[in-house]
């Protein structure tokens, strides 16, 4: 991931436009046009040797010939050119390109290589950057720059739109000036050949003239990159993405029923929640989402609160509510006791109409009661015009009750002409303003699932697990079916990997003839199940493989003999490798439940959970998410599903036990990130009850982790998330004992809050540059929960008395996109300072940096911190003299 010269390609000071034409219809003639008319404040500088002058303007011949180097060039030449305008740009001192050009990918140079290839290796000494090739270009309204095809410029605004698609591009400008929307940049990726959405959204992040950043994606190649980017930039501003493509359904040759059911559009579902961004399903939608997410404050809870002048409308909103998910507020009786002395004639349940006379004090008095009921976190008023009141003064009414209340405050004004004025002045004020009450609450809704998707990125969860898995125990069981061209394993086989991970599961022994299948059964004791081992069969029960509570020896030998002869006959082409036989697994109120891993093509390993059974595929009730998980991600993840109900209970089956299935899915999380051998796994059914949670069957399979069998490498390559590094990890002495040294975990929560607690206010404040009391639940989520891909933090940590885990000294290093320079941070427990903690952090910090590439580590302090200065200096940095402007002292230390 890179920014490196973006800013040339989004503020450019200069453009050259190579190819520049007066040829009417020709992309040279249409963006010369734009170029012109969109106002551009720099210099622009047309170069085509067919021309002198463009419109009186002086025309270059070539690119050698500019007086001086563009910051950005716009290329619309013949795919046999590009390269070589590209290799003469770079010479000259240009640093980012637009390449509109289309069919670099499939024409060739002499050398054999493609175009685009060709154009790469000429950029690549100079570092220039390339949007593109085959891109409609790009627009920054803000310094009127219209370097694109699109008919007509864009307004000035605070949305950044990135789509890959020109004519996208084109037609969402076009709809958007009908609506005044307006853009900070607006560009098209084309075939992204250099800068990708990575890229951008790493750059938009960080741009004080984005306030809202707008994605239409229709594919991804780089899903790291994306996801550590798009996380990044969610956290700081409201990133939302329109996904083409939804109906491509995932190709179904796949052995286990996880990879079927996995489809591409559920995994880029589970992507966009895990990165806390808000997905749109149409373009309208996208907008409207924006729109709503700029005027919305923070949401405390879910329940919306709905009243109107018409129970008409009103009754369209709920219902709108109840099918769209949403919850409806439970009003207090104190609430319902004010409203009735405002309107007697309503019953206190039902609809809250105020009656079309309602004059405008009604209005205000009304949502005034319910923004302060504790059960309504937000407020919809649902407006029909008539002719007794003026909608605009019901506006007027209801502005302040926005300003001065920390909740949500939503209007629909239904009608056309009559209400333009009462959205015009609720939209002022800061309200989100529909047109239907189906918009609305859709606007709510969107609310609600942005304000879902940002808590997965906030939550501390809790630790899950007793003890570390045997990883080791389970990779040898890989390699050993690996070299025994066992690529699809058997239950048995699945469950001993399984196990190896503290996967409960049902005591299974395989045999391969009736009479071992009796011995085994007596081994496990009766009753047992038994079932043909067959890696040709998916479905056991399909063909009659599968025969339950056999209570004796000889019921063993029959159904063995029976499944036999019924194989033969019904799959003659099925081999049949013997029979498994465990321990029945009696409990009626279980439920019967899927989990399981498949590999997406672009995000790798994906983690997925629902109703399992014979049915599963006619139920269609499952959800995916990326792994790695831990007990919030895994808990979303059931929640996301129907049968997340039945396991909360219902009349007198108790409900399931809910950190026991959790703890399944993380484990299977970490099963699949560590062993990357592992393609796929089905357990169906995972029984859950109340007691736990045990897998009945289990399939996998495997295959090499990559040409060079390299697991560790394949490992941090498949996953779209970095895990938790534990190759990191380090034991050293101290202080007549031992400590660990090892990366930040999100289970570490309470451990720094304890940290956090034990610091003196003057190390607070030398620490944060601020004098700060408690840490905030954001701010425990921001230091814990840390993208290993971006940033790191090794923390020196030791059981306590009671034995948990405590933190004695945090070290911190964020790089920059580019990995040129890496800011640190060292907080030693204030009662250990003086210990050789911070040095041993330090060192092990800058030898983290020194792998990575860093080139340079950096760091600031208060002029009043003698301890880390003088560390630092110890530790060979150059420290600098006191910036005034900024009250600290600055030092940096050279790694490469």
């Amino acid at each position: 991931m890179s920014v490196r010269n973006l800013r040339q390609l989004l503020a450019p000071k200069s453009v050259a436009l190579v190819g520049a034409s007066e040829r009417p219809g020709s992309v040279g003639a249409t963006v010369w046009r734009n170029l012109l008319e969109g106002g551009f404040k720099g210099t622009l500088f047309p170069v085509n040797p067919k021309y002198a002058t463009l419109g009186g303007q002086r025309v270059w011949g070539d690119v050698a010939d500019l007086p001086q180097a563009p910051e950005l060039a716009i290329i619309c030449t013949p795919p046999a050119t590009v390269p070589a305008i590209v290799r003469a740009l770079g010479e000259l001192g240009t640093r980012a390109a637009v390449v509109m050009t289309a069919g670099l990918s499939s024409a060739r140079d002499l050398r054999g290589r493609s175009l685009k290839q060709a154009m790469l290796d000429a950029a690549n000494p100079y570092l220039l950057r390339i949007l593109g090739p085959n891109s409609s270009g790009l627009l920054a309204p803000g310094i009127g720059l219209n370097a694109s095809i699109a008919a007509g410029g864009a307004a000035s605004g605070r949305i950044a739109f990135v789509s890959e698609s020109g004519a996208m591009m084109t037609g969402v400008l076009d709809w958007a000036r009908t609506r005044g929307i307006g853009f900070s940049s607006f560009m098209s990726l084309g075939e992204s050949a250099d800068v990708d959405f990575g890229d951008v959204l790493d750059y938009l992040a960080s741009d004080p003239g984005t306030g809202a950043i707008l994605l239409h994606v229709e594919s991804l190649r780089y899903a790291r990159k994306f996801m550590s980017a798009a996380r990044a930039a969610a956290r700081s501003k409201p990133t939302l993405m329109l996904k083409a493509g939804r109906s491509i359904e995932a190709a179904t040759a796949a052995a286990c029923l996880s990879g079927v059911l996995a489809r591409p559009d559920d995994v880029y579902d589970a992507a966009i929640r895990r990165a806390g961004m808000l997905r749109a399903y149409t373009t309208g939608q996208l907008f409207a989402a924006v729109e709503t997410l700029a005027r919305a404050k923070p949401l405390y809870g879910e329940r919306l609160a709905i009243l109107g002048n018409g129970a008409g409308p009103v009754l369209l909103a709920q219902d709108a509510l109840q099918y769209g998910g949403g919850l409806q507020a439970r009003l207090s009786e104190d609430t319902v006791r004010r409203l009735r002395e405002l309107v007697p004639e309503w019953s206190g349940s039902g609809e809250l109409n105020l009656r079309g006379d309602a004059p405008p004090e009604r209005y205000r008095d009304a949502v005034e009661v319910l923004l302060k009921d504790p059960d309504a976190n937000a407020v919809l008023i649902v407006h029909a015009p008539n002719a007794v009141v003026d909608p605009a003064d019901v506006a007027r009414a209801l502005a302040p009750l926005a300003k001065s209340s920390s909740r949500n405050l939503l209007a629909c004004w239904l009608g056309g002409q009559s209400v333009v004025a009462a959205r015009t002045i609720t939209a002022e004020a800061g309200i989100p303003a529909y047109r239907t009450p189906e918009e609305a609450v859709n606007g709510f809704l969107q609310i609600v699932d942005y304000r879902r998707n940002q808590t997965l990125l906030m939550q501390v969860p809790a630790t899950v697990g007793d003890g570390e898995p045997d990883r080791e125990r389970a990779r040898a069981l890989v390699r050993t079916a690996l070299a025994r061209g066992h690529y699809l394993l058997s239950d048995p086989e699945t469950k001993a990997i399984l196990d190896a991970y503290g996967i409960p599961t049902v005591p299974t022994l395989s045999a391969a003839t009736p009479e071992e299948a009796v011995r085994a059964a007596s081994v496990l004791g009766f009753p047992v199940a038994v079932k043909i081992l067959s890696p040709d069969i998916a479905q056991k029960s399909d063909v009659g493989g599968v025969t339950l509570d056999l209570d004796s020896p000889e019921a063993v030998r029959a159904a063995t003999e029976r499944m036999r002869r019924r194989l033969a006959e019904l799959r003659p082409d099925a081999r049949l490798n013997g029979f498994i036989v465990q321990e029945m697994a009696r409990n009626p109120e279980a439920h019967e439940l899927i989990a399981g891993a498949a590999t997406d093509p672009v995000f790798g390993p994906v983690i997925l959970f629902g109703q399992g059974g014979l049915a599963v595929e006619v139920a269609g009730d499952h959800a995916v998410a990326l792994p790695p998980l831990n007990t919030v991600l895994a808990r979303d993840l059931i929640d996301r599903t129907r049968v997340a109900r039945q396991l909360a209970g219902y009349r007198n089956h108790p409900a399931a036990d809910m950190d026991a299935i959790a703890a399944v899915l993380v484990q299977v999380a970490r099963l699949v990130a560590e062993v990357p051998e592992i393609v796929e796994l089905d357990i169906n059914p995972l029984l859950a009850d109340s007691r736990g949670a045990v897998v009945l069957d289990a399939r996998m399979r495997i295959a090499m982790a990559d040409r060079a069998g390299n697991p560790a490498r394949s490992t941090l390559d498949r996953l779209a998330i970095r895990p938790y590094p534990a190759e990191l990890e380090e034991t050293v002495d101290w202080d007549g004992g031992q400590i660990l040294l090892r990366p930040i975990r999100p289970e570490d929560g309470q451990a720094h809050i304890a940290f956090f607690n034990a610091l003196t206010p003057d190390d607070v404040r030398y620490r944060m540059f601020v004098r700060v009391r408690e840490l905030q639940p954001a701010q425990l989520a921001r230091f814990t929960q840390i993208d290993y891909d971006r940033e790191m933090a090794f923390i020196a940590t030791r059981p306590n008395a009671e034995g948990i885990g405590e933190t004695l000294a945090v070290g911190r290093v964020v790089a920059d996109p580019d990995n040129l320079s890496a800011e640190f941070a060292v907080t030693v427990r204030s009662d250990l300072k003086g210990k050789g903690l911070g040095v041993m952090l330090m060192n092990k910090l800058i030898a983290y940096c020194r792998a990575r590439g860093t080139r340079e580590i950096v760091g600031e302090a208060l002029p009043q911190n003698a301890p880390v200065i003088g560390l630092v200096k110890k530790l060979g940095f150059t420290v600098g003299p006191l910036d005034e402007e900024e009250g600290v002292r600055k030092f940096w230390l050279q790694l490469r």
